[in-house]
């Protein structure tokens, strides 16, 4: 029961008082200032003042990797919430979007309140606010495109970060506007982390790193959209792997495109519907049979090895196989990829799986995959398909990237602990890059044949 009876309102200056106790820097600098000048000297303030002034100038230039770290983000955070979200105007923008409550009784309105703001990267600002009763992480959600527009900015990104509190993940430019450089191939095996591979970079200006031993992994993306980079910097993130034998790679490459470069080092290879039927049965009756070694031998997990290598499964452009080709060979593949989406993780049968139309009729079994990735798709719809509900709503605007070369292997994934999307962009891999990753696995198993002849 609402205990409040009172209709008067909270003094304005109980309110000021309760602001500078929130933000003790606002008084703390110019009183520090003040008192710096009085006790040693207006000449000796102005030489600390400068003298820090110029220390960050030589850090920005002399040092850019721990400066970008650990200095730029604290300034940018400072910069914005003095401009982009200072109060007046913070409020003003809440209040358009109709993101406020209403006292019922004294008419007084109530703001969400910022606790946090991070600014990791110059395009992305992170904020956490605490919401006032009456309010809900739904209605962020609902309003994101209007909060978006209000503040200028391309997208809002919106999740629960505990009760009480929203996060809102704010893209205030364009995140990638250069091309990533393909992965480089390490030469040692032990260099390899196969729960650990580079694809990308991320909005934040990390890297957008994505695991396969253990996974499957579901890619959606309209023709031109960049999906093939993704598999393609994973193969090169662990080349080594494929050399010593330790990945085996299944292919089945319908579309008899870019795959077709990696037949001479893949473990098989189909392109045709009836061949990749073949090639899945027989990945089914290798996973079965480790099924039953691993079952003789009371192990539960792989651990990879020459004698358990990581079987990859890779299928371009799965929409042709489970659903444009023949119905009867659909149906069995069906029934063989659910097999290996509900029992290969633990026996090191991965799959990954690229699409252009991520629809349930198309892929009946996208549920089976535990990581997901949907890049420029033609339909809204597409985006929930591919990343799970409520996605686009949550700010994974896949379906408005611009249909242009230079947003290739742009796109969306969905962070694993707070489900909100994260913009990132794969590494571009070339032809020839791909025709130096076939060559490096070449010439490693012939150099390895040589040395045991």
């Amino acid at each position: 029961m609402n205990t409040t009876t009172s209709k008067r309102r909270m003094g304005r200056e109980i309110k000021a008082a309760a602001w500078t106790a929130r933000h003790p820097g606002f008084l703390a600098t110019p009183a520090g200032i003040l008192a710096s000048g009085s006790e040693l000297g207006w000449t000796a303030t102005g030489g600390i003042v400068g003298g820090t002034a110029a220390a960050l100038g030589i850090w920005y230039r002399a040092h850019p990797d721990t400066f970008d770290r650990l200095a730029a983000p604290r300034l940018r955070a400072v910069r914005r919430r003095w401009t982009a979200y200072l109060g007046p105007r913070w409020k003003a923008t809440l209040r358009a979007c109709d993101l406020y409550t209403t006292h019922r009784k004294t008419g007084e309105e109530h703001f969400p309140r910022i606790t946090k703001l991070r600014a990791y990267s110059p395009t992305v600002d992170v904020l956490h606010l605490k919401l006032p009763k009456g309010q809900a992480v739904r209605q962020f959600e609902a309003n994101a495109e209007l909060l978006a527009d209000a503040l200028r900015a391309y997208r809002v990104g919106v999740e629960r970060v505990k009760p009480g509190v929203v996060g809102l993940v704010i893209q205030r430019a364009e995140a990638f506007t250069e091309v990533i450089d393909a992965p480089e191939m390490p030469w040692d095996a032990d260099a390899v982390d196969l729960t650990d591979l580079y694809v990308g970079e991320d909005e934040y200006g990390n890297e957008w790193r994505q695991g396969i031993l253990g996974r499957h992994v579901f890619g959606a993306g309209a023709t031109g959209s960049g999906k093939n980079s993704i598999p393609m910097s994973m193969l090169r993130a662990m080349a080594p792997l494929l050399r010593d034998g330790l990945v085996r790679l299944w292919l089945c490459d319908p579309k008899q495109m870019e795959f077709a470069k990696l037949a001479p080092v893949a473990h098989r290879y189909a392109a045709d519907n009836e061949s990749c039927g073949d090639l899945v049965g027989e990945y089914v009756e290798a996973m079965q049979a480790r099924q039953r070694e691993f079952a003789a031998e009371g192990r539960r997990k792989i651990t990879v090895s020459r004698e358990t290598p990581l079987d990859l499964l890779i299928l371009d452009e799965i929409g042709a196989l489970l659903a444009y080709g023949d119905p009867s060979t659909a149906r069995e593949l069906r029934r063989q990829l659910a097999l290996v989406g509900s029992q290969g993780r633990a026996t090191g049968n991965s799959m990954l799986a690229l699409v252009q139309e991520p629809t349930k009729d198309t892929v009946p079994i996208r549920d089976l995959f535990t990581d997901r990735f949907c890049l420029r798709v033609t339909a809204a719809s597409h985006v929930d398909m591919a990343l799970g509900d409520n996605a686009r709503l949550r700010g994974a605007l896949a379906d408005e990237i611009p249909n242009t070369a230079e947003t290739a292997g742009i796109g969306y994934v969905i962070r694993q602990r707070s489900r909100v999307p994260m913009q990132v962009r794969a590494a571009y891999v070339a032809d020839h890059e791909i025709d130096e990753l076939v060559a490096f696995v070449q010439n490693g198993r012939s150099a390895d044949l040589r040395v045991v002849a």
